[in-house]
């Protein structure tokens, strides 16, 4: 019978001997094994990103040697080698030391970052200071940016810019602090007292807290001396409290523009508190509404945020202190066609027509109401236009006085009767000369009752700003 299984070769009679596949395998991982020599390693490639610290090379070596010897002595089962092979050196031997540091080759690498510092857990600022130590003083140099956001003070509505923080002040103001203003009250300043790191916004809906040497008022926009309320010098970086008082530094500067579809004044002081020491204060004021705007020593860098605050002024929601010549003053409503705020006037002449719709939007029959149109003066530049106004009756123009009356009452001259829900649309045409400078001139339109006795009563008005353009 034949043997099926491959016949073992040699044997010490402990065992089976190798079959020649086993042979030849012990023999070539024998002859692999061999191949591995001290010479033949060599240290791994430096890195090519960030710099780590490296194994030492004798943690590779090794397994690679014990690898071979665990392979030679599985597959050895006891069997003589077959063919006389030469006994491989001696393995080298491993010191425990760490191998020498690699030549960097091609570029240098990166200098490495600095190391990262544990930031302060009390939410101060850590700043490092000359002598290698840190300070942990609160500062406010880069804050986190906030996107815009609005605000509503008493109906008045407004962005805050981005980075900004409003603080309220009192029921009737509020300031908007700028990214440079301290994280804290300091000497001599708080976030209440808001300049000069702030804008501060007044919004006034009673007829008491405009009187009793309130701050802002219309009559302030028109001091030489508006901008001061209080015995603080408001300079960029130390606010304090000026011993000798304030001073001005020429004229003041009263301009008017639109904000929020109605006509706005400003005026612009230069001051000084002490040599060295001097600041800019800015008023707004919206005198129909009662709404202020101050600025007393801001940034200049964040003056473009300023004008972002009074582009977005809206004033619709603001019931502006209440009183009887108010209350009348709705009961005729007044309308303007073919004037628009902010429409462009040239002062060549050129006629501007545009007509005046007043109703009677109330419950009282008016037997007599006068119409009364004027260009207001504009800027403090121009006291007086010096163009014509003129109104359509029927067929022919009539001319009207296109200011208003510095003194006494105006004419009668074009009055109507309006009953309840009846309206009367009368048209006029503007033509202003070079005698009329460029700026912001509102164009009144008013219903007047003009008693036989007594002062004349506005029951409706409506005010176009418009702007003059020379040509």
């Amino acid at each position: 019978m034949t043997d099926k299984l491959p016949r073992r070769i040699g044997g010490d009679g402990d065992g089976p001997a190798e079959t020649p596949t086993e042979r030849l395998l012990r023999e070539a991982l024998t002859a692999r094994a061999s191949m591995v020599t001290a010479n033949s390693l060599r240290p791994a490639a430096p890195p090519k990103s960030r710099i780590r610290r490296l194994r030492p090379v004798y943690a590779v070596t090794v397994p690679l040697g014990l690898a071979a010897a665990m392979a030679i002595g599985v597959l050895g089962f006891h069997g003589e080698p077959v063919a006389k092979d030469q006994v491989p050196p001696p393995a080298a031997t491993v010191t425990t030391s760490p191998s020498p540091t690699p030549e960097p080759t091609g570029d240098p690498s990166p200098t490495a970052a600095p190391s990262e510092t544990t930031a302060p857990t009390d939410g101060a600022t850590e700043v490092p200071l000359a002598d290698g130590l840190a300070s942990t003083t609160p500062r406010n140099t880069n804050p986190p940016l906030t996107p815009a956001s609005s605000y509503n003070l008493r109906g008045v509505k407004f962005k805050v810019p981005a980075g900004w923080k409003a603080v309220p002040v009192s029921a009737d103001r509020v300031c908007v602090l700028s990214p440079g203003a301290p994280t804290e009250a300091q000497d001599g300043w708080s976030p209440q007292q808001c300049e000069p790191y702030g804008v501060l916004v007044v919004a006034y809906n009673s007829p008491d807290e405009i009187e009793g040497g309130a701050w802002p008022t219309m009559a302030d926009l028109g001091s030489e001396s508006g901008w001061g309320h209080q015995p603080n010098c408001p300079v960029w970086g130390h606010p304090y409290f000026p011993a000798n008082g304030y001073s001005s530094i020429g004229a003041a500067v009263r301009t008017r523009d639109i904000v929020a579809g109605k006509t706005i004044d400003k005026t612009q002081w230069q001051v000084t508190c002490q040599p060295g020491d001097t600041f800019t204060a800015q008023m707004w004021g919206l005198n129909s509404d009662q709404v202020y705007i101050v600025a007393n020593g801001l940034k200049p860098d964040y003056q473009p945020a300023l004008v972002s605050i009074l582009d977005t002024l809206d004033v619709s929601g603001h019931q502006p202190p209440s009183s009887q010549a108010t209350t009348l003053a709705n009961s005729v409503g007044v309308s303007v066609d073919g004037l628009t705020t902010g429409q462009q006037v040239p002062n060549d002449g050129t006629a501007t027509t545009f007509s005046v719709t007043f109703k009677n939007t109330g419950k009282t029959a008016y037997a007599q109401v006068t119409p009364h149109v004027v260009a207001e003066s504009y800027g403090g530049s121009q006291p007086a236009v010096h163009g014509t106004l003129e109104r359509q009756d029927g067929a022919s123009w009539t001319p009207v006085d296109i200011n208003r009356p510095v003194a006494g009452k105006p004419t009668v001259d074009g009055s109507f009767a309006l009953a309840p829900g009846q309206s009367v649309t009368l048209k006029y045409r503007m033509k202003l000369t070079k005698e009329d400078g460029a700026g912001v001139m509102p164009v009144t339109a008013e219903a007047l009752v003009i008693p036989a006795e007594g002062m004349p009563q506005t029951v409706g008005t409506r005010t176009v700003p418009v702007r003059v353009v020379v040509k």
